[in-house]
């Protein structure tokens, strides 16, 4: 597979640094020779210093040989110029990160019969659904839909004091009275997947698939609560902030602090329920005035790091549950967690992991990166010729990889070893990121 990469930014750095790590042959096209050098240095990938939008730069990045062109520069119009040209040189598949609303909403300007884009990503209304899904679940650090909401992965820390800590993966279940299973454990700096023998300890991050409706009696059972968030704090009025504020006053009390007097005056006409306050996020008399102790969640989406970061540790200091901290410096969410902050997104991360399952062997239908991108759960369909069929999941689990659910019809199987694959069946499997290509060879 030849992939090329409009754009060397943070988003084609981490599709580049994915693709590279498989063996694909990617080439990275930006202006910016710096951004190009950090590429050259720590990849081995081709790297054309160019405008995406010039025919010259395609064609010598050999597009007429390519499968896929990834354009994801920062500015939309690069992006959909680089599709437009890519259709001439017949690459089969074009996908461009698409910010303007009035652009990604245009059915029509991206259609096969005019730029031909397949799929249009939107960093943040990415970003605002991964939040919305915290919202549900607000002391897991993730939470992850699958067909629809059928199937739930989420993702928790293990409280110091729970009673099942100490104990087996195998014992587990039978204590529990349930049929159990986790997918991933973070610890420290290990990502592992779990065997029998593996035990639960204080402070792991686990990954569990939840049925639908099951989540709250799934998640309690470690002592961790999951009513859906009610009173929830936001900073940051600015795209991301009105996506969310939009789906979460449907069904929770949602204050916004804006900065900009203009667009709390947008904010305040296109809303409906959502109170609108004009001021600063980082004000600790304006957060105690609104009562932050009593917020179930603080969320922080401006465009400044730092202030989300800060922001966070205050309302934390000030009683808040939960907080939710955007970061676009990839190299700040270490950080940000060792400070103690609970979830921390990356929209940049969110959105090269979202282009990643369009580029991913088999039936892809959607593909979550993990674990600081050491690992992804993955929901594939099997193949009429996957080796997989027939098979039990002890006969068929691929190395460093675990089946975590069955989706069969509109049932969803939490499997033991002893269940079988059948032709039709949906997976989803967690994998470490040295076992993807055994993953994908075994769906197809």
């Amino acid at each position: 597979m030849r992939v090329i990469i409009v754009g060397a930014g943070e988003v084609g750095y981490q599709i580049a640094k994915f693709l590279s790590l498989e063996a694909i042959d990617v080439v990275v096209i930006d202006k910016d020779r710096s951004k190009l050098k950090r590429i050259i240095e720590e990849m081995d990938v081709a790297v054309i210093e160019g405008e995406g939008g010039d025919p010259s730069a395609l064609k010598e990045a050999e597009a007429d040989r390519a499968d896929i062109l990834l354009a994801v520069t920062d500015r939309d119009e690069t992006n959909m110029i680089a599709c437009l040209l890519a259709k001439v040189f017949n690459i089969p598949r074009k996908i461009a990160r698409i910010r303007n609303p009035e652009y990604f909403k245009n059915e029509k300007l991206l259609s096969k019969e005019n730029l031909d884009i397949n799929p249009a990503i939107n960093p943040e209304l990415e970003l605002a659904k991964a939040i919305v899904r915290l919202l549900e679940v607000p002391l897991a650090t993730d939470v992850e839909d699958f067909e629809a909401g059928l199937v739930k992965v989420i993702g928790f820390k293990v409280p110091e004091k729970t009673p099942l800590i100490g104990k087996s993966l195998k014992d587990l279940g039978a204590s529990l009275n349930k049929n159990f299973l986790i997918g991933i454990i973070e610890r420290e700096d290990r990502t592992i997947i779990p065997s029998g023998k593996d035990v639960i300890k204080g402070g792991d991050i686990i990954y569990i698939p939840v049925k639908k409706g099951e989540v709250e009696n799934t998640v309690a059972l470690f002592g961790v609560p999951a009513k859906p968030a009610k009173k929830i704090m936001l900073l940051g009025g600015g795209r991301i902030g009105y996506y969310i504020a939009s789906t979460a006053e449907l069904r929770a009390d949602v204050k916004i602090i804006e900065k900009d007097e203009e667009r709390c005056e947008f904010l305040s006409r296109n809303l409906k329920k959502s109170l609108v306050l004009h001021g600063d996020g980082a004000d600790k008399k304006l957060l105690i005035e609104e009562n932050i102790g009593d917020m179930d969640v603080f969320i922080t989406v401006s465009n400044n790091d730092e202030l989300n970061i800060m922001s966070s540790i205050l309302a934390k200091k000030l009683g808040v549950q939960k907080t939710i901290a955007i970061v676009n410096k990839t190299d700040y969410i270490p950080l940000a967690h060792s400070l103690g902050l609970q979830a921390v997104l990356s929209p940049r991360l969110i959105t090269a992991s979202t282009i990643l399952r369009y580029v991913r062997r088999g039936d892809i239908l959607s593909l979550t990166a993990i674990a600081d991108d050491k690992a992804e759960i993955i929901e594939a369909r099997i193949g009429n010729t996957s080796q997989l069929i027939g098979k039990t999941l002890k006969e068929a689990q691929p190395k460093a990889s675990i089946i975590g659910a069955i989706i069969r019809d509109e049932e969803v199987i939490i499997p033991s070893g002893s269940d079988k694959i059948i032709k039709g069946d949906k997976l989803i499997i967690f994998t470490l990121r040295e076992s993807i290509k055994e993953v994908e060879k075994i769906l197809t």
